[in-house]
C-alpha cells in the first residue's frame, strides 16, 4: 500500500477554521447504498429524515481535557506537554518536546498560558522514558485540580484560530479523558437530539478516550503506521440495547469513527457487543 495513493487536493479555503452555529447546520453527505449510486447533499439537522423509530444511535459521551501544557525546567528553558493518559495515580504518560530537553530526573514546573507566570503548588518530574518517546511524569500537587489552570484543549494542526473550548466539546460530554474531540458528535445539538428520542430513535452512549495518535501523521507505508492504544468502556446497557436491537433487525448507527472502534473492538462472534 502506497502512502501516495492517498494524495489529492485540499483547498487551504475550503477547511473550516468554526464550527457552524447552530451546530447542526453542518453540512451531511448521505450516500445511499440500495440501487444506483446516488448522493446527497445535506445538514446534520435532517438526520431524523432518515431514521426511524427503534433504530439505536451510539454516540461517544468522552471529553476533552485541557492536555496541552507549558512547562519550565529549573534552567528557564521551557517544553511544551501534551497529557496522553494517568497509567497510574499522579503518573502520566506524555508527549514532550523538544524531547532532548527532558531526560529522566528532568523538574517541571508548569506556566499559566494566560500570562505565564510559574503556577505554584504543581511540578512533574520526568521518570522514564518509553522506546517511543513517550515519556512519564510523576506529579506533586494534583495535577487535575489546576487542569483548568494551566492547561489547553489541544486543537488539529488545521486550525489556525482560537475557538472557545466549549466549541470543541460535544453537548453530551460527560467522561473527561480525551485528548481531542469526537469530531462526529459535535454536529449535535439539545434540540435534535430531543426530536430524534421523540421520533422514537434509542439514544445510548459510550466512552472512548481519543489518544494523541489522531494528531500524529502516517508517514511511509501506511500498513506499518503504528497506531497507540486508546481506552474505551461500554456500559452494559449500552451494549444489551445494541445485542437486542441486532437481534430483532433493527438498525444501528455508530455517531463516528470512536464508536465504530469500540464497537469493533468489543464485538465477539455469536455473543454480540461484550459490555467492559
Amino acid at each position: 500500500m502506497s502512502l501516495e495513493a492517498y494524495d489529492y487536493f485540499l483547498p487551504e479555503e475550503l477547511i473550516a477554521q468554526e464550527g457552524m452555529e447552530p451546530r447542526d447546520r453542518a453540512r451531511m453527505l448521505v450516500v445511499h447504498r440500495e440501487g444506483p449510486f446516488r448522493a446527497e447533499h445535506r445538514q446534520v439537522r435532517d438526520l431524523p429524515e432518515y431514521l426511524r423509530s427503534g433504530d439505536v444511535l451510539v454516540f461517544n459521551e468522552s471529553k476533552v481535557i485541557p492536555a496541552r501544557l507549558l512547562a519550565q525546567r529549573p534552567t528557564g528553558g521551557r517544553v511544551e506537554v501534551l497529557l496522553v493518559r494517568e497509567r497510574a495515580p499522579g503518573l502520566w504518560e506524555a508527549l514532550v518536546g523538544p524531547g532532548r530537553k527532558a531526560k529522566p530526573g528532568t523538574r517541571l514546573r508548569f506556566l499559566s498560558p494566560r500570562d505565564l507566570h510559574v503556577v505554584p503548588d504543581l511540578e512533574a518530574e520526568v521518570v522514564g522514558v518509553e522506546e517511543d518517546g513517550v515519556r512519564l511524569l510523576r506529579f506533586q500537587g494534583g495535577l487535575m485540580a489546576h487542569l483548568e489552570e494551566v492547561g489547553e484543549v489541544p486543537l488539529p494542526p488545521y486550525i489556525k484560530a482560537r475557538i472557545p473550548p466549549e466549541r470543541y466539546q460535544t453537548v453530551y460530554a460527560r467522561r473527561p479523558g480525551s485528548v481531542a474531540a469526537p469530531t462526529a458528535g459535535l454536529h449535535f445539538t439539545p434540540e435534535l437530539l430531543a426530536r430524534l428520542r421523540d421520533m422514537g430513535v434509542e439514544l445510548r452512549f459510550l466512552t472512548l478516550h481519543v489518544g494523541p495518535g489522531t494528531f500524529r501523521p502516517v508517514k511511509g507505508d501506511p500498513e506499518k503506521h503504528e497506531m497507540h492504544p486508546e481506552p474505551y468502556e461500554i456500559p452494559e446497557e449500552t451494549a444489551e440495547a445494541i445485542n437486542r436491537a441486532k437481534k430483532e433487525g433493527r438498525r444501528v448507527v455508530a455517531v463516528g469513527t470512536t464508536v465504530a472502534r469500540a464497537l469493533e473492538s468489543a464485538f465477539q462472534e455469536g455473543i454480540g457487543v461484550v459490555p467492559g
